[in-house]
């Protein structure tokens, strides 16, 4: 491993900043529905994501929706774990990839929840952040692939029986966090917690954060009992 020195080369996480925001800012909904002469932020929920594509467009295209958020999450994850994953910061043990590829995440994520492209309007930052947690769980672990597959099941499982599609994603960006985090606890259990380790941990919640509170007004709702049913078995067969 090679000492990193942040002091020195701080200007590269500004540049990963930028680009991973601009990658995020980059809208799939909104290219869809304007090729069939539509405006996504004015059909259904008005939301430019995977689940009200679904309910407009159908389940083919809220699925290539879903995938290309996705993607625009992951890449940043995998281009930075990629550079950084032979460095750890300066005087730690710390790995600068634990850091960055987070922190590239975190940034598409909030270009996706707040363009600057769109006037800071987007979308709930769902596919995104699975985007990044697969990546991200994936590039040290190859295995963990399967894993993230089997947990994004789960969610689908849940979002087909509850309806509540809000809740059923929430809830599984809250548990990622939490599986990265623990990960994290035990990598670095035996070591001094340092300021570049606290920056890991909450960067990690920072999903949970962000995505929560892009559902703000779904989570309202749903404590109100008044939050729409999704139907999955409509979708599909629309």
């Amino acid at each position: 491993m090679q000492p990193f020195s942040m002091a020195k080369n701080w200007w590269q996480f500004l540049i990963m900043a930028i680009v991973s925001y601009v990658c995020g800012c980059v809208s799939i909904a909104r290219l869809i529905a304007r090729k069939k002469h539509k405006d996504i932020t004015k059909m259904g929920s008005g939301n430019p994501g995977t689940m009200n594509v679904s309910r407009e467009f159908g389940w083919k295209v809220g699925l290539l929706t879903f995938l290309f958020d996705a993607v625009k999450g992951g890449v940043p994850v995998l281009v930075a774990h990629f550079i950084y994953k032979d460095y750890t910061f300066a005087g730690t043990v710390i790995r600068v990839t634990d850091v960055a590829r987070y922190f590239c995440g975190l940034c598409a994520v909030i270009g996706h929840v707040w363009p600057a492209t769109h006037h800071f309007k987007g979308g709930k930052g769902i596919a995104t952040a699975y985007g990044v947690f697969w990546a991200a769980l994936s590039c040290e672990t190859a295995w963990y692939v399967l894993i993230v597959f089997g947990f994004f099941l789960c969610v689908l499982a849940f979002i087909l029986v509850t309806q509540w599609s809000s809740l059923g994603n929430i809830l599984g960006t809250a548990v990622f966090s939490v599986v990265q985090i623990v990960t994290y606890y035990y990598r670095y259990e035996t070591q001094a917690i340092s300021a570049y380790l606290v920056v890991a941990y909450l960067l990690v919640f920072s999903f949970t954060l962000v995505t929560w509170w892009a559902h703000r007004k779904n989570l309202l709702r749903l404590f109100g009992g008044e939050e729409h049913r999704t139907s999955l078995k409509k979708i599909v067969k629309k």
